[in-house]
């Protein structure tokens, strides 16, 4: 019977001047390159398909409901996210991953079954959500929200905000990573017992969860923005 591999760190494929390639990174730079691709062909093409366009115009006004004046700045970046975060969900998903083989190790991985991948997509949207709440209200007038000292109860909530700001990172991390890893391991799991037929509704059911998530994270990423973007009250 085949041997059943299950490994939660990435597991490196080569190495290039003394920086290990891991097999989550070579699929990363992978989807990079597919996403490439795709904008370059819309760029180039003189008529734009029409579900292209229609799922473009769809995901711009359901930002444009969160985001309000800043669409047009972020929308670039939130539609990214959206993109490279699907994509990279659903290619752990195909057959290719993991009977190909590079010293021992799976040449691909699910991107996003790497906590090194959903923890750099954490720090880039908080980086992006400070950036945008500085460039937006200065650095005094956004700083004030954490550091605000006029009375006992600002000070509490401003230790509580900075606190939250943090914890981002961990939540949008570690949630990411969790659902697509767990859902790879059972797809894994289940394949690996019962080959046949079986494993396809759950399949299904991770083509739906990796769409969930990507939307859940670009969702929040927007959100947090929007609210950094705000006065403090």
């Amino acid at each position: 019977m085949k041997e059943l591999h299950i490994s939660v760190a990435a597991e490196p494929i080569a190495n290039i001047g003394g920086f290990p390639i891991t097999n989550s990174l070579f699929t990363t730079l992978f989807v990079t390159l597919i996403l490439l691709l795709m904008a370059l062909w819309v760029s180039s093409s003189k008529k734009i398909p029409t579900i292209i366009y229609m799922a473009t115009e769809a995901f711009y006004n359901f930002i444009h409901g969160i985001l309000g004046k800043y669409t047009e700045k972020l929308f670039p970046l939130t539609f990214t996210f959206f993109l490279l975060i699907l994509i990279g969900n659903w290619i752990g998903l195909l057959p290719v991953v993991g009977p190909i083989t590079v010293n021992h190790a799976p040449l691909f991985r699910g991107p996003n079954a790497d906590l090194s991948t959903t923890l750099a997509f954490a720090l880039i949207s908080v980086g992006a959500t400070q950036y945008f709440g500085i460039k937006e209200l200065g650095a005094k007038g956004y700083l004030s929200k954490f550091f605000n000292f006029k009375n006992p109860m600002n000070a509490v909530l401003g230790i509580l905000e900075t606190i939250q700001e943090f914890s981002k990172i961990i939540s949008f991390s570690f949630r990411l990573f969790g659902n697509i890893f767990a859902g790879e391991v059972l797809l894994v799991v289940i394949a690996f017992l019962v080959p046949l037929l079986l494993p396809v509704p759950f399949l299904a059911l991770e083509v739906f969860v990796g769409f969930i998530q990507a939307l859940v994270f670009t969702v929040l990423t927007a959100i947090f923005i929007s609210v950094a973007t705000e006065k403090a009250h």
